[in-house]
């Protein structure tokens, strides 16, 4: 079925056209012209209104140099591996698929890597390799979809609570053990949870990052994409709303424990029912970095609002092993003083 791509080029000279995270704008790397979105909308309404079918490349062809351009059937934003242009596949973006908000980026590729390089520095047992541009397999700015949740949530738990009570006689100590049911309940809103709504992406990683500054959101326009991979959501809101909700309850049972004065208790019942929940769909910037060390892949992620950088690194079991051979002679040397210290004040 011929599919529509639309690429984002420089209204002055038709060179390929990025967003930057650093101006907030649109620059063009030949001309050195700089766009606002106001600038790039004008332009395409003008287009818009000499064409009829303003968009008719049939395929994934690169509107640029022609190269087929193979992408993953969740993929709405790409870059041509040979003249890097950017291609958005319109009928991945339109009606129910259009993104309502996005986040643009605000931390640039340099800024990712120099991250990733601190997150070495600040760790003593990564090995001194590791953090070397050398080592970075690919880096790519991506748009991730995620579900925005709003609801209120009514919550009711209830279970027992022992309160102990001791006095001391002058022959005995006795300690009272009195048990009570307890139940509490409360209404909580919550607004903007976030849930991931790809697949292909670990959520463990994606909550990793968290949080973004939600406040910063805009309308979704798809110059935004320009220069970025996008993906387009595979989980429905209805599918994930529940990991919202989940995600919500844990904090309603911890401020409804809070209440509680007891020496220790159990939940044994509790009701979770969210009202007026709804999900709006975003796309939120990520860097995404693939660093390969001795053969292995270690993936590592990038928050591209507040460059919030999370992944594992690994340990230089000699730097470990070295450490504690220096802990060793430290706490023995320090064994040492307090002896010669205690010997000599016997003296």
């Amino acid at each position: 079925m011929p599919s529509n791509v639309t690429d984002q080029k420089c209204p002055s000279c038709r060179a390929p056209l990025r967003y930057s995270p650093k101006t907030k704008g649109w620059d063009c790397e030949y001309c050195k012209t700089h766009f606002t979105l106001q600038d790039l909308k004008k332009v395409r309404t003008e287009k818009e209104k000499k064409q009829k079918h303003p968009f008719s490349s049939a395929g994934y062809t690169c509107k640029n140099c022609g190269a087929n351009i193979l992408v993953s059937e969740h993929t709405t934003a790409t870059t041509c591996v040979y003249c890097r242009s950017t291609a958005l596949i319109d009928e991945r973006l339109e009606n129910e698929l259009t993104p309502n908000s996005i986040l643009p980026f605000k931390k640039t590729k340099e800024e990712a890597i120099e991250a990733f390089k601190k997150m070495g520095i600040r760790k003593w047992f990564v090995p001194k390799e590791f953090t070397s541009s050398k080592n970075i397999q690919e880096i790519q700015g991506i748009y991730i979809p995620f579900w925005l949740f709003d609801f209120c949530l009514e919550a009711t738990i209830a279970g027992k609570g022992i309160r102990l009570s001791t006095w001391i006689t002058s022959d005995y100590q006795y300690t009272k053990r009195d048990t009570y049911h307890f139940e509490r309940e409360g209404k909580f809103p919550f607004y903007d949870i976030p849930v991931d709504g790809s697949k292909h992406f670990d959520d463990a990683l994606m909550n990793s990052i968290e949080p973004f500054d939600y406040k910063e959101l805009v309308s979704f326009d798809g110059a935004y994409l320009s220069g970025f991979l996008a993906e387009k959501y595979d989980q429905t809101k209805e599918e994930v709303q529940s990991v919202a909700v989940d995600r919500a309850a844990t904090t309603v049972i911890e401020r409804l424990e809070r209440g509680l004065t007891y020496n220790s208790h159990t939940i044994e019942t509790k009701t979770m029912n969210p009202t007026n929940l709804d999900g709006e769909y975003v796309l939120l910037p990520v860097w995404l970095l693939n660093i390969k060390y001795k053969d292995q892949i270690y993936p590592f992620a990038m928050n591209g609002q507040t460059g919030k950088m999370i992944g594992d690194i690994p340990v230089q079991k000699s730097k470990v092993i070295l450490f504690f051979i220096l802990l060793s002679l430290v706490l023995s040397l320090l064994i040492i003083l307090v002896f010669v210290g205690i010997g000599g004040y016997v003296l």
